[in-house]
């Protein structure tokens, strides 16, 4: 099984970090944390920036650290690229020599991704005679990203790539790293604090805090995990994927099927058979004990809870598993996770307790792509 394997002890002033990771050698796996809990860091010591004092890497089934061994391999002799905030390009040099640059610090022998293929996941072939100081901050990331691409590197590391954009700019740069996501067998360390980007891109989500791993897995478990940060506040929500199944026109409306269900979006620019992730705020959810008919929420899903939390003040967040295996296209899947967030008040009416069944009102549904 492919696999990202790696244990750094490393001192950074005052700064320890002290990490130990496993995870999967293919997706996208977002390093989320807070402002200094060593997400760059553990970026840096995966390139081999920094040397750690005791560290292992290993980058499916390639060793490039071990230092009982007194293993090092040099950065500019590991297969990687790396991706930062600023695109750092080369200003003397247009499009295509920059991308060529990037090109010839592989050998044509280990060359797995074409530069053509490059240019087109990123959008950037009418881009290829431009200086780099006549480019957008959207246009400039995405030639760094296929320049970094060019090297055919064995892992992808990405260090806040949008935090430098603004909102318009990420939008336009977002559409492409799924792109990359969905056709290129190259896993990527994707670092962030926008938990947005995490939620549209991560498939595993590694949560740092102080310079220690606090938690690591599928990206929809950790959103829902009561005893973790990310399912409590004003933004908590869960995740859910979703293949579309068919498409309203005059209502403007898609029908989405996931494991628990089928859910309505409200966007018919959607194909039948299309994969969609999409977003369910906790915020916009509300519980029932009997499903109600008349009413003018499209979705409503049969759930049983499974933890309530305290969240703020008079409020509660509780995590539910949609449970109608019936409706599921695929019973393997374990059902979907969502989060409710209501007041204290509601759930000591409803009596609720694990193992309640009751019904999920879902007032909004954002996609994601």
């Amino acid at each position: 099984m492919s696999r990202i394997q790696a244990n750094f002890k490393c001192q950074l002033g005052d700064f320890l970090l002290d990490v130990s990771l496993d995870v999967p050698g293919r997706g996208v796996t977002a390093i989320f944390g807070s402002s200094g809990s060593g997400k760059t860091s553990l970026l840096r010591c995966v390139a081999g920036l920094e040397r750690a004092r005791r560290g292992y890497l290993k980058v499916n089934g390639h060793v490039w650290q071990d230092s009982e061994l007194g293993l090092f391999v040099p950065v500019h002799q590991r297969a990687l690229g790396y991706v930062f905030q600023e695109a750092s390009l080369l200003t003397h040099l247009n499009v295509q020599r920059n991308l060529d640059y990037g090109l010839r610090r592989v050998p044509q022998v280990e060359r797995r991704v074409p530069l053509e293929q490059a240019i087109e996941l990123l959008g950037i072939g009418h881009l290829l005679e431009r200086q780099p100081g006549t480019l957008s901050g959207g246009e400039r990331q995405r030639v760094a990203i296929a320049r970094a691409l060019a090297t055919s590197p064995r892992v992808l590391l990405m260090d806040e790539p949008l935090a430098a954009l603004d909102m318009q700019r990420k939008a336009e740069v977002l559409p492409y790293l799924e792109r990359l996501h969905e056709e290129l067998d190259i896993p990527v360390l994707y670092v962030s604090h926008a938990l947005e980007e995490v939620t549209r891109l991560a498939d595993h989500l590694v949560l740092l805090e102080s310079g220690q791993v606090l938690a690591s897995g599928p990206t929809h478990e950790l959103l829902t995990r009561l005893d973790l940060p990310l399912a409590h506040g004003d933004t908590a929500a869960a995740i859910v994927e979703t293949v579309v199944t068919r498409v309203e026109p005059a209502y403007h409306l898609s029908h989405a099927a996931f494991a628990g269900g089928e859910i309505s979006l409200l966007n018919a620019s959607l194909n039948v058979g299309q994969r969609v992730r999409v977003r369910i705020q906790a915020r916009d959810v509300s519980l029932t004990l009997h499903r109600q008919e008349s009413t003018s929420i499209l979705n409503i899903v049969a759930t049983t809870v499974t933890a309530i939390a305290s969240d703020s003040p008079g409020q509660v967040m509780v995590c539910l598993t949609g449970d109608d295996i019936q409706e599921r296209q695929d019973a393997s899947q374990p059902p979907v996770e969502l989060l409710a967030r209501i007041t204290r008040k509601s759930a000591d009416a409803l009596d609720l307790q694990p193992g309640s069944r009751v019904y999920a009102q879902v007032k909004g549904v954002a996609v994601l792509g």
